[in-house]
């Protein structure tokens, strides 16, 4: 079997399988991701397209006689091609050029020439369009019922019925098909094939080799959890009949407890109508999709049960510092104005992995979510929306520079992106797990200065809380 690889290692077996959504990469998983490093290097058409920016995935697995083997895989094409004989097949070929997939995208290019010869209000054209759209849709669900996947039951399905039995029909009636690209990631490939062949899976990582994308941040040679858009409904499905680790998101110890907790709230300022906080690091704004304590959860079980009081705005988990929170609806309205025209000033303390070339500046990059990898944000000079960062290095020691930052707008991980993108800094945030290296105690953010003029007494209030780093 040449997708099938020895793996000789001292490294112990794990007792659960990779949760594959969030998990420090196993040993035997690092050495056999750095076998398929060093295999596509030594191959140029490989290196050539891998090093423009690819994922790949390593699953160990147990053979019948006891040895540790691995797979690999890569995300979607590589260099052109999907069925390179060292790694896993795909789970479907559609790339067959007489199979019903190829066949059908050239009718649909042949109607798209046509169209050319027409002018768009034609009636000829509006039949046309409607023709080419109705065969697209077509083709897709197709495409998904050929990718039946199994799990470690040997059951069967097919994307679309994963598909439905996953999602609530409130994302099904909005989403009525997975994402395009579904079921060609790393890790349902590995699975499939080693389900296939009668292996026993042990552990899984995905890595990212060569350069980062124009609009995410990837940094070569760092493990990456699954993506959720596509492989969090398959892999749910695909590793039914496995033992998978916990969530270790879901084991931290500021998890809301059962019962009261006893954790309070460090307040820097308080009246009548407002109260600012310095929040720690780790600790939830708001409650979460998991029971986790948070700001809003402590605030009602020991400070005010009531609707009234609100967050103005909100901190990642994270990031400490400065955080205000409103006790009324006319202050809670009355800050929201302020946010809304930029006039509240906050200043953030860092630390970045690394060093950079300019000591201060400005950064302007348009950020969205990423849909197919929640809570990643992205850049998207075309749509997305506005963020822009003033910076001041502090100084520099030991490769770690201490820096101050500004944003004049308030996006979803608008200092992190724009620390690490290689359009703003270059640079990721000390501690980051979404766009840095993680592999640290923290996230080295801290909300250390915050101005805003009071919604009631009009009051011009600076509040401080020094960073703890």
């Amino acid at each position: 079997m040449r997708t099938l690889h020895p793996l000789q290692s001292t490294a112990e077996r794990p007792d659960k399988f990779t949760y594959p959504f969030c998990y420090e990469p196993h040993p035997l998983c690092i050495e056999a991701a750095a076998k398929v490093r060093r295999y596509v290097k030594t191959h140029d058409e490989l290196y050539q397209d891998a090093k423009e920016g690819k994922m790949f995935g390593v699953l160990v697995v147990e053979g019948a006689d006891g040895a540790f083997h691995f797979l690999a895989a890569y995300s979607g094409l590589l260099a052109g091609r999907n069925d390179w004989q060292w790694f896993v097949p795909p789970v479907f070929d559609a790339q067959q050029p007489d199979g019903h997939f190829k066949q059908t995208e050239r009718r649909i290019s042949a109607i798209n020439v046509v169209l050319e010869l027409f002018e768009p209000e034609d009636r000829l054209a509006i039949i046309l369009k409607e023709r080419r759209k109705q065969m697209s849709e077509d083709l897709q669900l197709w495409l998904f019922q050929q990718y039946r996947l199994l799990n470690a039951y040997g059951e069967k399905r097919d994307l679309t019925e994963i598909w439905h039995d996953y999602h609530s029909q409130k994302v099904r009636q909005k989403f009525p098909l997975p994402p395009g690209g579904a079921g060609d990631c790393c890790a349902p490939k590995l699975l499939q094939y080693a389900y296939q062949q009668g292996l026993k899976p042990v552990c899984m990582a995905e890595f990212w080799m060569g350069s980062s994308p124009k609009r995410e941040i990837r940094h070569d040679g760092q493990f990456y959890p699954a993506c959720r858009g596509k492989c969090l409904p398959i892999l749910t499905w695909m590793l039914r009949g496995i033992e998978v680790d916990a969530n270790p998101q879901e084991n931290d110890p500021l998890r809301y407890p059962l019962g009261n907790t006893q954790v309070k709230l460090d307040i820097v300022y308080e009246d009548r109508w407002l109260m600012v906080i310095n929040k720690p690091s780790g600790l939830l704004s708001v409650p979460g999709k998991e029971s986790r304590l948070s700001v809003w959860s402590i605030i009602r079980q020991h400070y005010a049960d009531s609707d009234e009081w609100a967050l103005a705005h909100r901190l990642d988990m994270g990031t400490s510092g400065l955080l205000v929170i409103t006790k009324t609806h006319d202050t809670y309205n009355l800050m929201q104005s302020q946010f809304a025209a930029r006039k509240v000033k906050k200043t953030y303390i860092a630390l970045l992995d690394g060093t950079i070339q300019h000591p201060k500046g400005t950064i302007s990059l348009p950020l969205k979510a990423n849909p197919l990898d929640r809570p990643r944000q992205i850049v998207d000079h075309d749509f997305g929306k506005p963020a822009t960062t003033d910076y001041i290095v502090l100084g520099v020691k030991d490769g770690i520079t201490r820096i101050e930052l500004q944003p004049h707008t308030g996006r979803t991980h608008q200092l992190r992106v724009h620390c690490a993108h290689e359009e703003g800094l270059g640079v990721p945030i000390l501690g980051d797990e979404l766009y840095g290296h993680g592999s640290s105690d923290r996230l080295y953010l801290h909300a250390q200065e915050i101005t805003f003029c009071h919604p009631v007494t009009r009051e011009h209030m600076t509040l401080r809380a020094e960073a703890p780093f």
